[in-house]
């Protein structure tokens, strides 16, 4: 009974019956948004418009369509593909390698009319074909009238490997699932933060309590005015607010410490910093014109208590310089830092107040994934090696000769047709 039920888990049938399963939840959690808030879903999946007819807020938090690749349920589907992938490797796969490795001899003439290559030879020399057949790197075993010869095991193996480094990136990614995390945090430069703002956690996940330090920030521009890449300078606090660590991110290159993956994703103005004449600091904050579509930000600066009078600033870079329109539109120029603004008293743009946004994630589960593909790759490189078969039965005057086998059917044919030339 339990080899009945080891054996329907192993089938190939099941297999990809649940890996089917497993891509159409894939597709659900790439059309349904992961991770957002309920009021994300109850806008775009009204009661009186659900997604495929069926699929409204409520039904997508009850099925958890909402962390689709986090549920249980995902979780399991996995743990049995990859099951089925473990018992098929030992029930199939494992036993079938073996098989390979064994002289499989022909014990009489009528299992050539099987092969696909099969010839009768009534004029040759034995030893000379096999020396023939060695030449070409076949292992040969011989007994009495009877020759079994086999090369290119190792492509046996490739689906073992297939299956081996498939159960390393499922299990990468379960692991991943339940102790990874990922946060985002925007911070103003030269300030300390922890990590706060959690977008996602694993269900067994702890969050460190690391603690570190934006050093400085700034923006590289092209010839274009456009942005080229942006910088972050961060470093890694003890408890007693030591740095232990350093390291200046951008863009694809992020700080990794402690499996801890610090990425530079985004920034923002916050103000501007002027100073009076008598060296007093005074900061204005920025607004966004347009919120998460471009980076424009502005503010109002008055020259008087009523806050009537006064000029609007416009700034969309980190070069060091801001427009500036009156309070009816009309464009007065450009003004940069150090230079000084007469109201009615002078005052002078100290600096432009920036902050970094930094995406912060941890998965434990990423060295397994990478390792599995790495080993994927090797099996896709051994399933090139082709497998084949020979077989020799002399009979009398007469020498059987027949091959087989798993792939390159043309070239094993002219090798085999080879054989016969040589030998005839």
């Amino acid at each position: 009974m339990k080899q009945k039920i080891f054996r329907f888990f192993a089938n190939l049938k099941f297999s990809i019956f649940i890996l089917l399963v497993i891509s159409a939840c894939s597709i659900i959690g790439t059309v349904i948004e992961q991770e957002q808030s309920i009021e994300v879903y109850k806008l775009n999946y009204p009661l009186t418009n659900p997604l495929f007819g069926i699929l409204s807020w409520d039904r997508i938090l009850y099925l958890g369509f909402d962390h689709v690749y986090k549920t249980w349920w995902f979780l399991f589907l996995i743990f049995l593909f990859g099951c089925s992938l473990i018992l098929c490797s030992f029930l199939q796969q494992l036993p079938s390698l073996k098989i390979a490795r064994r002289c499989q001899f022909f014990r009489t003439t009528n299992s050539f009319s099987k092969l696909d290559n099969f010839t009768i030879l009534t004029n040759f020399s034995f030893s000379k074909i096999l020396t023939t057949i060695q030449s070409k790197q076949y292992s040969i075993f011989q007994q009495k009238n009877m020759v079994y010869g086999y090369k290119g095991l190792i492509g046996r193996i490739a689906p073992i490997i297939v299956h081996f480094s498939m159960i390393l990136i499922l299990l990468g990614t379960i692991i991943g699932s339940l102790f990874g995390f990922k946060a985002q945090e925007s911070i103003p430069k030269t300030e300390n933060f922890h990590i706060q703002n959690i977008l996602s956690t694993g269900t067994l996940n702890i969050i460190p309590k690391e603690s570190a330090r934006i050093n400085d920030f700034w923006i590289t521009y092209t010839k274009t005015k456009t942005v080229s890449q942006f910088y972050s300078d961060i470093s890694i606090l003890n408890k007693k607010g030591n740095e232990i660590k350093r390291k200046t991110i951008s863009v694809n290159d992020p700080f990794i410490t402690n499996g801890i993956y610090y990425y530079q994703t985004d920034w923002s103005l916050l103000g501007l910093r002027f100073k009076d004449s008598q060296n007093k600091t005074i900061e204005y904050p920025l607004i966004n014109v347009f919120p998460n579509q471009e980076k424009v930000w502005l503010t109002w600066i008055s020259n008087n208590q009523l806050l009537q009078n006064g000029i609007i600033v416009l700034i969309d870079n980190l070069e060091g310089y801001c427009s500036i329109y009156n309070n009816i539109g009309q464009f007065l120029g450009n003004f940069e830092i150090n230079e000084t603004l007469n109201f009615n008293q002078p005052i002078t743009l100290s600096e432009i107040i920036s902050s970094t946004g930094l995406q912060i994630k941890t998965d434990p589960g990423i060295p397994l994934i990478y390792l599995g593909f790495f080993f994927l790759m090797i099996s896709t490189l051994i399933s090139y090696v082709t497998y084949s078969q020979i077989w020799i039965i002399q009979k009398n005057q007469q020498l059987f000769i027949g091959g087989n086998t798993n792939r390159a059917i043309f070239e094993f044919e002219l090798e085999f047709l080879n054989f016969i030339k040589k030998n005839s």
